[in-house]
């Protein structure tokens, strides 16, 4: 055994709980069990609050056609590069309806008081136990978020799609005078977002307090 080896699993056995004979007997005839238990005890707990919870893979909504149907009939605006990556292959749906946990933090939050690229903000954000979410979050957040305070512009951190112009885009949701507008902001990662921009991240569940 490694002198680094040794040394993690006293600090580890420092830092366990008082337990029972029982549970110590049940790791070792489970050793999965420990392997879970103290991956929790390693796992960051997120600082971050959820700020909105939203459903994808609802009924009705599956495919681009959708979602624009949807939009109009609730009287929301899509930027045109917006709409162009939502009908793209590479715009996804989930299968079955879920949950997602979403959180609102601003490039200085994450630490960055000069700003940053979209490289450095998901890379601290993941630091901080926070995920990019699916493309889907931006147009659901869209349907959900009827009450955006006006001035309000929020980009969803997620993968990026090609456009058909062949440029990266990412999905932002924001209130423009009395329109509830998807739009969508460059993806590419030379951009240096300002300290003020705020970014939609995904919270996991496990993470939270």
């Amino acid at each position: 055994m490694s002198y680094q080896v040794a040394k993690l699993i006293a600090r580890v056995a420092e830092n366990l709980p008082d337990m029972s004979e029982a549970v110590m007997q049940g790791w070792i005839e489970n050793p999965k069990g420990l392997q879970e238990f103290l991956t929790g005890l390693c796992s960051p707990a997120s600082e971050f609050r959820v700020w909105k919870t939203i459903k994808l893979g609802t009924n009705g909504l599956k495919a681009a056609d959708d979602f624009s149907k949807s939009f109009k009939d609730n009287g929301f605006k899509v930027s045109d590069w917006a709409n162009d990556i939502l009908g793209k292959p590479a715009f996804t749906v989930a299968t079955e309806e879920t949950e997602i946990d979403l959180v609102v933090v601003s490039v200085a939050e994450l630490g960055f008081k000069n700003g940053a690229t979209r490289e450095n903000i998901y890379a601290r954000a993941k630091e901080r136990g926070l995920d990019i979410c699916p493309n889907e979050v931006g147009p659901q957040l869209r349907l959900q978020y009827k009450d955006q305070p006006k001035g309000e512009w929020l980009i969803v951190a997620m993968e990026p799609l090609r456009c058909s112009d062949g440029a990266l885009e990412l999905f932002s949701v924001e209130r423009v005078g009395d329109g509830l507008w998807l739009s969508s902001v460059s993806g590419s990662s030379g951009n240096v977002w300002g300290a003020g921009d705020q970014w939609v991240f995904a919270l996991p569940r496990k993470y939270q307090k």
